[in-house]
């Protein structure tokens, strides 16, 4: 962890630097695809040792594969290939070295490279294999029309911005950065119409970096004084469990668990700021006309703490991990794409058992919570008073959800998981069956495509996206239609 802290503040400096001294004014694409890729594999030898060689092994072997299998079916080798891979080293971390421990804690870079080496290689199908009127409207966006160069790859794959804690990116948004076309597409589009006066624009990030700076030193704070005072394993403790009332125990629970929430809110602000300062992550104006740097941004904290349904905080946690499930899984599946893509996002995670509770105990928790708001919201929603009271018990009945929901994901094993589970007697497992047995979902118009009826983030098509941005308790459909129009710029420069 010390490691971690001291290779992220090196990499914030190193961004500085890195555009300051190697500005795209001033600096050719190679030299900075070079530049930026040996620092970002010597922060990952720095961290893990000769770990960071699989980080190497990885991204190689999935160039080969797509030079050698061609544009017809290397997205599937790629994806079968990182994913197993990703899947043998955790395994090897979890079962043969050190379960439950993170001292080597490989997995988690090669968690985002997954990412990146299979989104890329269905953007690389998209755009030069599949025809383009086949493409959804998003596909049709982020294609890749023509194939990477090995250094292009890497620099995409190991950058020293997002080799640790990403977050991901689009190849295109990346290439565009490096290239130094983002503030001149940026510029133009805030009206838009294209406008060559704006072309030298270059906003400073420097307002976005110490705000989130901030965020990360009070996360930082509250992570190193107070989480450990409120540890999650002392919801299972027998003592506790035998004394303390039903209230109490749930208000633990939930404190508990709003505790262990900032060293994320720590690490994706960070490698968020990292990104900013290189110049990275700029999104355009807002109507103020104010910079907004949030482009891959993989959270937004306020609503997080202050959701109000199960969709709303799965909305603006790890957005882009939602967004690369939707690209990946969800738009591209043949049969039940919900199932997939869970199970594709359980996968992903690891091989702890919790992690499995948790996504089960997911699949329920928002099945229930849809049929709840569809079948009564509308009835509290007309008078300012009764909506304020609707929106703080459903405020309650979220945050408590979602930390039932969690318990496992942090305990990592089925022992301590069940026992959480079973001395609280299942009592939200239940309440959900109840609640799906008394209030029935509503049904898409396409019958039979019952899997919509489960809908998280990336679930969403683009044409319901559009329509859903008026809604006030969601804000990433908006985010999602926002990076649309962003990466559909793209559709004009020359690839």
């Amino acid at each position: 962890q010390v490691n971690f802290v001291v290779c992220q503040l090196f990499a914030l400096l190193a961004a500085i630097w890195f555009r300051t001294y190697l500005h795209s004014s001033k600096t050719s694409p190679f030299i900075r695809h070079v530049v930026a890729t040996l620092l970002g594999l010597y922060l990952a030898l720095f961290c893990f040792g000769w770990y960071a060689l699989h980080f190497v092994i990885q991204s190689g072997i999935s160039y080969y594969i797509m030079i050698i299998i061609g544009v017809e079916n290397m997205h599937k080798y790629c994806f079968v290939f990182a994913l197993g891979y990703l899947t043998v080293c955790q395994i090897t971390r979890v079962y043969i070295f050190d379960y439950g421990q993170y001292s080597a804690d490989f997995s988690g870079p090669m968690m985002i490279i997954t990412q990146k080496i299979t989104s890329l290689a269905f953007e690389i199908h998209d755009g030069m294999f599949r025809k383009n009127e086949d493409l959804t409207p998003s596909q049709r966006c982020l294609a890749v029309r023509r194939m990477p160069s090995l250094l292009e790859y890497l620099s995409y794959n190991c950058n020293f911005m997002g080799i640790l804690a990403g977050p991901l990116c689009s190849y295109k948004d990346y290439i565009t950065f490096i290239e130094g076309r983002s503030y001149q597409l940026q510029q133009s589009e805030a009206n838009g119409k294209e406008d060559t006066k704006y072309e030298q624009t270059d906003p400073s990030p420097n307002i976005a970096v110490a705000q989130k700076l901030l965020i990360c030193g009070l996360s930082l704070l509250f992570h190193m004084t107070i989480t450990k005072t409120l540890p999650v394993e002392y919801n299972i403790d027998d003592n506790f469990r035998a004394t303390a009332s039903w209230p109490v125990r749930f208000f633990y629970l939930y404190v508990s668990l709003m505790a262990a929430r900032p060293k994320y809110y720590f690490a994706w602000t960070l490698a968020d700021a990292i990104n900013n300062a290189a110049g990275f992550g700029f999104r355009g104006y807002d109507k103020n006309g104010v910079t907004r740097w949030d482009l891959i941004s993989n959270l937004r904290i306020q609503q997080i703490e202050f959701s109000t349904s199960f969709k709303m905080f799965l909305d603006n946690w790890n957005i882009q991990t939602a967004l690369w499930l939707k690209r990946v899984c969800y738009e591209r599946a043949t049969f039940s794409p919900t199932i997939q893509t869970f199970i594709l996002s359980a996968i992903w995670h690891g091989v702890y058992p919790g992690y499995y509770l948790t996504f089960l105990t997911g699949v329920l928790m928002t099945l229930a919570a849809r049929a709840i708001r569809n079948n009564i919201r509308h009835y509290f929603v007309e008078s300012p008073a009764v909506k304020v009271c609707y929106d703080i018990i459903t405020w309650m009945a979220t945050q408590i959800a979602i930390s039932y929901t969690v318990v496992p994901f942090v305990l990592l094993s089925v022992k301590p998981s069940f026992t959480f589970y079973s001395s609280c007697y299942f009592c939200l497992h239940i309440a959900s069956i109840l609640v799906l047995l008394v209030f029935p979902l509503k049904r898409t118009q396409k019958g039979s495509k019952k899997h919509e009826t489960i809908q998280p983030v990336w679930s969403k098509t683009l044409e319901e996206e559009n329509l859903l941005q008026k809604n006030s308790y969601s804000t990433t459909n908006n985010s999602f239609s926002q990076k649309q129009e962003i990466t559909c710029r793209y559709q004009t420069l020359k690839q």
